[in-house]
């Protein structure tokens, strides 16, 4: 069967960038690693292929040599023979992927959680206390997986490494070894406790501390407290997922925060000192309504809203002004609304030319 050209192999141009090519044979790596895909002859052999196009076309002499003269072009020069270990010679892109060659787990699995917050504890922090459903190790057989009395034995088909060598041609592919699932020991009298895993699944309390300036989804990384990884393998990580109530007076835009005054007509257009509440808790502050005020003006109080979660200082507190009108009127009411009307210069009841003539204003 005649090869495939190297440029159809990774799905890109002859012009393709290195970017380009590294970009291609990622996605191609990571669909048809045999880690990913095990026993599927199929995609073994297309992820030998897209490494070996790639091998020869991130090498700038190779690449040259074959786009002259094709893959006659590389007999004795430095082609596919050459490859004595894909992992090794790909290690840049694998790493990743696969955490640094041959599928090797280097921590635990990590944990998420969802935690709901009030908008107080997300504006200025809060400690909490949280309960995680992880495993732990198992007290009966102290994580070993084997039945007290009996002692876990190397694994036969990777001799305790915990990896296969799977050699091919000019390839040598090396993977997780499928009895052992990469442990290096096979467990023959199990514990009855655990089932030979080691571990037991258990509900762990831990108090986080939240920082002051978080967000609705911001996310808090706890290190090494996720699921534990294999004998010698750290933990995974815990990542805490914030969602924040909704606060009842404020709306927060960025580091700033928003909220609404009502005023009368007589507030809005005389102007007038208020009295309005601060988001930290007990904390209010006179503000002076300028005299004219119309609805969708805002004032600013500078310093009084979110903390910076990375730095310092705070944000603002901006209040939009919205003017009311009033929907009942006692009698001596109308009669003063009705006399500034007329002072105005503008009757309640205005003749229709008068309308029109205002249209045209």
């Amino acid at each position: 069967m005649s090869q495939r050209d190297y440029y159809e192999v990774l799905g890109v141009s002859k012009s393709a960038s290195d970017s380009e090519l590294k970009k291609a044979y990622r996605q191609q790596a990571l669909k048809y690693h045999p880690d990913k895909n095990p026993g599927d002859k199929q995609a073994e052999d297309k992820f030998k292929e897209a490494s070996e196009a790639y091998g020869i076309l991130k090498d700038p002499e190779k690449r040259q040599i074959y786009n002259q003269y094709g893959h006659d072009g590389l007999k004795g020069n430095g082609g596919p023979s050459g490859f004595e270990d894909i992992f090794s010679q790909f290690g840049d892109v694998f790493g990743d992927f696969f955490g640094g060659g041959g599928g090797q787990q280097r921590t635990g699995a990590d944990l998420r959680l969802d935690i709901s917050i009030t908008f107080e504890e997300a504006v200025f922090g809060a400690e909490k206390e949280v309960e995680v459903s992880k495993h732990n190790s198992c007290g009966t057989c102290r994580g070993s997986g084997a039945k007290p009395g009996h002692s876990p034995q190397a694994c036969r088909t990777c001799r305790g490494t915990g990896q296969v060598v799977r050699a091919q041609g000019f390839f040598s592919v090396q993977s997780t070894c499928p009895d052992c699932r990469g442990a290096g020991q096979t467990i023959t009298h199990p514990c009855s406790e655990c089932h030979g895993d080691g571990r037991v699944l258990k509900n762990t309390k831990l108090s986080i501390n939240i920082p002051a300036g978080v967000d609705d989804g911001s996310r808090l990384r706890l290190r090494g407290e996720g699921e534990p990884g294999p004998q010698g393998v750290p933990s995974g990580d815990l990542y805490v997922i914030m969602h924040v109530a909704a606060h009842e007076s404020f709306h927060r835009e960025g580091h700033d925060i928003h909220c609404r005054l009502m005023l009368t007509f007589s507030q809005a257009a005389l102007g007038a000192d208020i009295m309005v509440p601060l988001l930290d808790e007990g904390k209010t502050q006179v503000i002076s309504v300028p005299a004219g005020a119309q609805t969708n003006e805002s004032y600013r109080i500078p310093g009084a809203g979110i903390p910076q979660l990375r730095g310092h200082g705070r944000g603002d507190q901006i209040i939009h002004f919205i003017v009311e009108t009033p929907k009942k009127l006692n009698k001596r009411q109308k009669e003063i609304f009705k006399e500034l009307s007329e002072i105005d210069g503008n009757p309640v009841k205005e003749t229709l030319k008068g309308f029109f003539q205002k249209l045209r204003m």
